[in-house]
């Protein structure tokens, strides 16, 4: 692993820093590749033709090849939360200090330009070990970390956390720093963690720490919820619900679907105890929850809008190879799925995902998915034209336009 100087860094003590270099290590593709600059000043680098774009500390970006490259720094806290910090990025800081103020070894090793790798504090063995492990005692300083740490988590299932590690995780927790948390933040590392390999381990390590009351409590309360054991063998919601984030990343899901799934159930912590372990009607109880978790994070509209289909109507597709034609169709109309066709495959993924997501369940076919398919498609059939030939406007079009949409389904499915 070498890098060449261009005319742009030439004479410039340059090395390749984080997620890269422990990205090549692992033999996996490298993404983005970040350097640091040690020794040099910000009136250097703009003499040199660099971009700054860091509006904290001095980041820059290479002016041909558009990478990354910051000076190296210190940090020492200031206030509460990940912005609480001061930054001191003078040409006397070295490339050991820089790396020291990573969060963890695995991600606090360089490489020179002649390929010389510099490892200060294990990273590499703790990659052979599988251990995600902090660097220093200042990790307990940013609660960013905590979730960085979860989302690493999540993309090495196979890694354990080291006691130490977790145990600052859990101090951050009670000090309340992890109040702090900003929703931004939140959502950007959520959503990266829902595409990683284990979903589920971001919210588990979080749930370990006690940081999941605190930054997703909707999620937090269906753990120790019962469902009723026919149905659902795992009995637990909340170990449901991370089944279903699993099998929702199993079947190929995008964010959107991995979203919907993690938040399809929210409306069973919100069923009457007495009813339980049924939950009846958690389907509309879950809705102003999901769109409040939506709200306070910031979630894309694309996600909200599915998770709030697949909230309501789950059960209902579920039960799709017993519903009437109108049933069918009205269903249909409710997903928008004649304007907005495109719609039905995440749905019906995130809906297949639920039914496979209990134990011993996840190789069960979901046959209700391609019931679906063949009523969308024979509905799809019917043409507006000749209702508004005949004059048909308002409420008298649209119910005439439901009615050629159920005839055409009993047909098919007959």
């Amino acid at each position: 692993m070498t890098f060449q100087p261009d005319r742009r860094t030439a004479g410039l003590r340059v090395y390749q820093v984080g997620g890269s270099v422990r990205d090549a290590l692992l033999g996996e593709p490298a993404g983005d590749r970040d350097f640091v600059v040690v020794g040099s000043t910000p009136e250097e680098l703009t003499k040199r033709g660099f971009r700054p774009v860091g509006r904290d500390f001095p980041v820059f970006l290479h002016p041909d090849s558009g990478e990354e490259y910051a000076l190296a720094r210190t940090e020492r806290k200031a206030g509460r939360g990940y912005r609480g910090f001061t930054f001191h990025a003078g040409s006397d800081v070295t490339l050991e200090a820089d790396l020291a103020r990573r969060d963890l070894t695995i991600n606090a090793m360089a490489v020179a330009q002649d390929g010389t790798l510099i490892d200060p504090f294990d990273g590499r063995a703790d990659l052979q070990r599988e251990r995600l492990c902090h660097v220093s005692e200042a990790f307990r300083e940013d609660p960013v970390r905590i979730l960085r740490l979860a989302r690493f988590a999540a993309r090495f299932e196979t890694f354990r956390i080291a006691e130490r590690t977790a145990q600052l995780c859990r101090d951050m927790v009670s000090d309340g720093e992890v109040d702090y948390l900003v929703a931004e933040r939140v959502w950007q590392e959520m959503s990266r963690a829902l595409m990683q390999r284990r979903p589920s381990r971001f919210f588990s390590v979080l749930r370990e720490v006690g940081a999941l009351q605190v930054i997703l409590p909707e999620i937090d309360a269906l753990f120790g919820i019962p469902q009723a054991p026919q149905h659902h063998p795992e009995i637990d919601t909340g170990r449901h619900t991370l089944m279903v984030l699993d099998q929702a990343a199993a079947l190929g899901g995008g964010l959107e679907e991995r979203f919907a799934a993690l938040v399809h159930d929210l409306g069973k912590a919100r069923t009457p105890a007495a009813q339980w372990p049924a939950h009846h009607g958690h389907e509309r109880l879950g809705l102003p929850l999901i769109k409040g978790l939506c709200e306070r994070l910031r979630v894309t509209g694309a996600c909200r809008d599915l998770a709030l289909l697949v909230g309501e109507f789950h059960l209902q597709a579920h039960r799709a190879e017993t519903l009437r034609p109108a049933t069918l169709v009205r269903l249909l109309e409710r997903l928008d799925t004649f304007r907005r066709p495109r719609r039905l495959e995440p749905f019906l993924l995130a809906c297949a995902a639920d039914y496979k997501g209990r134990l011993g369940l996840s190789e069960r076919c979901y046959p209700q998915a391609e019931h679906l398919r063949r009523a969308h498609r024979a509905a799809s059939q019917v043409s507006v034209r000749p209702l508004l030939e005949q004059g048909l406007t308002g409420a008298s079009l649209g119910q005439a336009l439901h009615q050629a949409r159920v005839e055409c389904v009993r047909r098919a499915l007959a």
